[in-house]
C-alpha cells in the first residue's frame, strides 16, 4: 500500500505548536517547586490542610478533564475543534495564575485555606481547558511516526526552556522583596502574561485536519469512559506516562524542603533546578536521536533505567559534601527524566491511531481527557502522600517574629526524623515508580514498522477505498501482542 501524503510540518507550524507548552511546562515547574511551600510558609496553612487543598483541587481537575475532552472532540467552529480554546486562554491563563499566588491575609487559617482551595480550583479548570485541546492537537497535526517525534522535540524544547526560566527567575523575583508574599504575587503577574500571550502564536500558526472534522457520533458514556481501556497499547502507555510524571511530581514537591531543611541551601534551590532543566534540554536532543536508531520504546527504557540508579544514589548526598555534587545530581536527574519525558510525549499521539483501528473514530480529546483525569489523580495522591508524610514526621512550620521592627517568618529547626523522611521519599518512591515504567515499556508493542502499516491502512479506510480484511486482522493481533 502506498504511503499517505507527505506528513512533514513546516517550521512555523512546529514553532506555533511548541509555544503552547510554555504555559504547561513553566507553570507546573513553579507550582511543583514552590506552591506547597507557598501554602505552608507564606499562607501559614498546616501541611495536612495543604495536602487537602491539593487533593480536592486535583480531584476536581480530574473529574472535569474527561468532560472537557469530550467537549473539545465535539466542538465544531470555523477555526476547528481545538484552536478556539487557545484564543480564550490568552486572558484566562494570566488571571488564573495571578490569583493563585495572592496572599489574602485572612486572620483565620480556614479562611486562608478556603481561598487557596478556590483559586487553585479555578486555575486547574483553566489549565485543563488549555492543555487538553493542546495535547489532542499533537495527534492531528501529523500522522507520521518520526515526524511526531520531531514535533514533540520542538514542543519539549519550548517546554523545557520555559521550565528552565521558571526554575531560576521566579524565586529571584521573590527574593527582590523583603516580604515573600509580595514577591510571589509580583512574580505571578509577570509570569501570568508570559504564559498567556504565546497562545496567540498557537492559534494563528497551527491548522487542524479537515478529515477529522466530520460530525461526531451520538455521545455514549461507555464509549467515552470505558472503551478506551479496551484499546490495545493504551493501558501500557497510560502507566508509562503516569508513573513518569508522578516521579517528577514527587521530586519537585520534596526538593524545596530537601534543599531548605536538609542541605541548608534554600537560596540555591532554583539553581539546582536550573542545572536539572538544562540537562533535560540536552537529553531531549540525545534521546530523540537515539529513538531514530532504536525506536521510542527502547529509548524510553534506556532513560528510565539510568534515572532509576540516579535517584537511588541520592542517599549518598549530604550537607557536608562539596556544593558541586548537588548540581551534578540535578544534572543527572535531568538527563534521565528528559529522556523519558520526550519519549512518552512522542508515544502518546500514536494511541488515537490504534483506537481508530477499532472504532473508526478520531477521539484525541477523549483520550487526552481520560489521561489527564488519571494524571491529576496521581498528582493529588503523590502530593497528598508527601504533605502527610511531612506532617506525620513532625514538620514545624515557620513562626512570625519581630526582627528589627519588621514582622518576619522565621523557619524552625526540623527533627532528624523529618530529615530522614525527606531523604527516603526522594530516593525510594521514584525507584518504585520507575520500575513500573520499565515493566510497562517492555510490554509496549507499537513498533515503527507496525505504525507505518497502521497509518496507511487507516488512510485508505478514511478515503473510502476497499481495505484488506487480512491486513486489519494482522494489525489487531500485533497490537494485542505484548512486547
Amino acid at each position: 500500500m502506498d504511503h499517505v501524503n507527505d506528513e512533514r510540518l513546516s517550521l512555523s507550524t512546529k514553532l506555533g505548536f511548541g509555544a503552547g507548552d510554555i504555559f504547561g511546562g513553566g507553570s507546573m515547574v513553579i507550582i511543583g517547586f514552590f506552591y506547597l511551600y507557598f501554602i505552608t510558609d507564606v499562607l501559614l496553612i498546616s501541611p495536612a490542610l495543604a495536602g487537602i487543598v491539593f487533593l480536592i483541587s486535583k480531584i476536581w481537575d480530574a473529574s472535569i478533564d474527561p468532560i472537557i475532552g469530550v467537549i473539545t472532540d465535539r466542538t465544531r467552529t470555523r477555526f476547528g475543534r481545538r484552536r478556539p480554546y487557545f484564543l480564550a486562554g490568552v486572558v484566562l491563563v494570566s488571571l488564573a495564575f495571578s490569583m493563585l499566588w495572592y496572599n489574602v491575609g485572612f486572620e483565620k487559617e480556614w479562611q486562608r485555606m478556603a481561598y487557596a482551595l478556590g483559586s487553585y480550583m479555578f486555575f486547574t479548570t483553566v489549565h485543563s481547558f488549555m492543555m487538553i485541546p493542546y495535547f489532542s492537537l499533537a495527534s492531528e497535526l501529523t500522522l507520521d511516526y518520526t515526524e511526531r517525534t520531531s514535533l514533540a522535540t520542538v514542543r519539549m524544547l519550548f517546554s523545557m526552556g520555559s521550565s528552565l526560566v521558571c526554575a531560576v527567575v521566579p524565586y529571584e523575583i521573590v527574593k527582590m522583596f523583603p516580604d515573600e508574599s509580595t514577591g510571589f504575587f509580583v512574580m505571578a503577574v509577570i509570569f501570568g502574561l508570559v504564559f498567556g500571550l504565546p497562545y496567540l502564536a498557537t492559534f494563528f500558526l497551527t491548522r487542524e485536519r479537515r478529515e477529522f472534522q466530520r460530525e461526531p457520533e451520538p455521545f455514549s458514556f461507555r464509549k467515552t469512559f470505558i472503551e478506551p481501556f479496551k484499546t490495545p497499547t493504551f493501558v501500557n502507555v497510560l502507566l508509562m506516562y503516569l508513573f513518569t510524571m508522578s516521579t517528577m511530581d514527587i521530586i519537585m514537591s520534596i526538593m524545596m524542603y530537601f534543599m531548605t531543611y536538609f542541605m541548608q541551601r534554600s537560596g540555591e534551590t532554583n539553581y539546582v533546578l536550573g542545572s536539572l532543566l538544562i540537562a533535560q534540554m540536552v537529553a531531549i536532543v540525545i534521546f530523540s536521536a537515539i529513538s531514530k536508531r532504536t525506536g521510542k520504546k527502547r529509548s524510553f527504557i534506556y532513560a528510565a533505567t539510568a534515572w532509576l540508579f540516579i535517584m537511588a544514589s541520592s542517599l549518598l548526598i549530604g550537607p557536608g559534601q562539596p556544593v558541586w555534587l548537588i548540581y551534578a545530581f540535578g544534572a543527572l536527574v535531568g538527563l534521565g527524566s528528559g529522556g523519558m519525558v520526550i519519549m512518552i510525549y512522542s508515544i502518546l499521539p500514536d494511541v488515537p491511531d490504534a483506537d481508530e483501528l477499532y472504532t473508526g473514530e478520531r477521539r484525541e480529546g477523549t483520550y487526552s481527557g481520560v489521561i489527564s483525569f488519571l494524571r491529576q489523580l496521581s498528582t493529588a495522591f503523590g502530593i497528598f502522600l508527601v504533605s502527610n508524610a511531612l506532617s506525620l514526621a513532625g514538620f514545624k512550620k515557620p513562626v512570625k517574629e519581630m526582627v528589627d521592627g519588621v514582622s518576619t517568618l522565621v523557619k524552625q529547626q526540623q527533627s532528624p526524623e523529618l530529615l530522614m523522611t525527606l531523604r527516603l521519599m526522594l530516593a525510594l518512591i521514584p525507584v518504585v515508580y520507575l520500575l513500573v515504567c520499565i515493566y510497562n515499556a517492555h510490554r509496549y508493542s507499537l513498533t515503527p514498522g507496525l505504525h507505518d502499516r497502521l497509518k496507511n491502512f487507516l488512510a485508505a479506510r478514511r478515503s473510502g477505498a476497499a481495505t484488506d480484511r487480512a491486513e486489519e486482522e494482522f494489525l489487531k493481533r500485533s497490537l494485542e501482542r505484548h512486547g
